[in-house]
């Protein structure tokens, strides 16, 4: 399958962590690209500081001396992140982690698992080896028994360890950690409800099912139809990548589609932004437009501001997860096993833009 950019972002943030620095000419050769999308690439991870670009190399960025924190809390620690990602969703979560372990006098290290949860354990034990006296961890888990498959482990971790944005079975060994999530449940809520309050019945839900938050969109479509009395005008449409399995893609802009001129739906809820505005393409060229015959929302909230209608969307509190969980993470080193763990739950904003029109009379 085509390898989609955030995947050719983080093998090319690999290769520079790995290294530490690296010519833009070699990094295209590594990768099988060539040097002007290595350039591209570059610029972008450049622009959003996961990377230091000069004359045309590109090293991993060196953390200013960060300031002291009140009273010497914090000073000298080391920090490890375990992150699936480090472009899309999880590029704010990592930077809110970022800007407050520099404001805690520690420093951040970071390890990416590309979505490979079968590595999980070896990359947090590079962490370990690294120096890092506490961990942040947010699993590459993407199908719904990764869990209880790739997770045992995290429990057992021998340095205080906080959760980010993942969700464990309650009961498990994992639930006795701390944690900081978004409520996607609740911002799908607030989706469901912005859209029955402009006149809509229950929208149709376009979702992947390749990460915990699409499963949590999916979970919690169900839920906001049950608090709200509404029922599903029809199944869940799967989506996929566009770039990975265009076939696929396209049947699913078909059953949008279709449901749209059919009279079933006249409003759609759709994870991620990406796909969303891809479907909003295709379906400009199927006749069918937004917001005027289907009113939109996206989830996620990353790129939706962008498409060439501004996307309605649900923005779940990204920076804010990775800056609660890092002062959750120096405030529990500081206190010791004994202290009450805690689960910290963020709600998402609803961002209301163009895609949604006005009220249905």
């Amino acid at each position: 399958m085509r390898e989609s950019a955030a995947e050719r972002h983080d093998r090319l943030l690999g290769l520079v962590r790995d290294r530490g620095s690296a010519r833009v000419s070699d990094l295209a050769s590594q990768l099988g690209v060539s040097p002007v999308t290595v350039r591209r690439d570059v610029e972008d991870l450049a622009g959003r500081g996961l990377l230091d670009r000069v004359h045309g190399s590109v090293s991993w960025p060196q953390d200013a001396a960060p300031a002291a924190a009140p009273g010497g809390a914090g000073n000298g620690l080391v920090l490890g992140m375990l992150a699936p990602s480090a472009t899309y969703y999880f590029a704010e979560v990592i930077r809110g982690a970022h800007e407050a372990a520099a404001r805690a006098g520690a420093r951040l290290i970071l390890r990416i698992s590309d979505y490979r949860p079968q590595e999980d354990h070896a990359r947090t034990e590079g962490l370990l080896s690294a120096g890092a006296e506490g961990l942040l961890v947010a699993p590459g888990w993407q199908h719904p028994g990764d869990p209880s498959a790739f997770g045992d482990w995290i429990s057992s971790l021998p340095v205080p360890t906080v959760l980010l944005e993942r969700m464990p079975a309650a009961g498990s060994p994992l639930d006795g950690l701390d944690r900081v999530c978004s409520d996607h449940a609740h911002g799908v809520l607030l989706a469901v409800r912005h859209l029955v309050e402009l006149g809509h019945g229950a929208p149709l839900l376009m979702a992947r099912a390749d990460s915990p938050t699409a499963l949590a969109v999916r979970s919690g479509y169900a839920e906001a139809l049950t608090v709200l009395g509404l029922r599903a005008p029809q199944d869940v449409i799967d989506s996929v990548p566009a770039e990975l399995a265009p076939e696929a893609f396209e049947q699913a802009v078909q059953a949008l589609r279709a449901a749209v001129r059919s009279g079933v739906a006249t409003a759609a809820l759709i994870h991620n932004d990406v796909d969303a505005i891809q479907v909003v393409q295709r379906l400009a060229e199927l006749d069918v437009r937004v917001p005027e015959d289907l009113a939109l929302i996206a989830y996620d909230d990353e790129v939706a501001a962008l498409a060439d209608t501004p996307l309605t969307a649900v923005a779940p509190p990204k920076r804010e997860v990775g800056r609660h969980a890092t002062e959750l993470l120096v405030e529990r080193l500081g206190q010791g096993a004994g202290a009450p763990r805690r689960h910290m739950t963020l709600l998402p904003q609803l961002r209301v833009r163009d895609s949604c029109g006005a009220p249905l009379r």
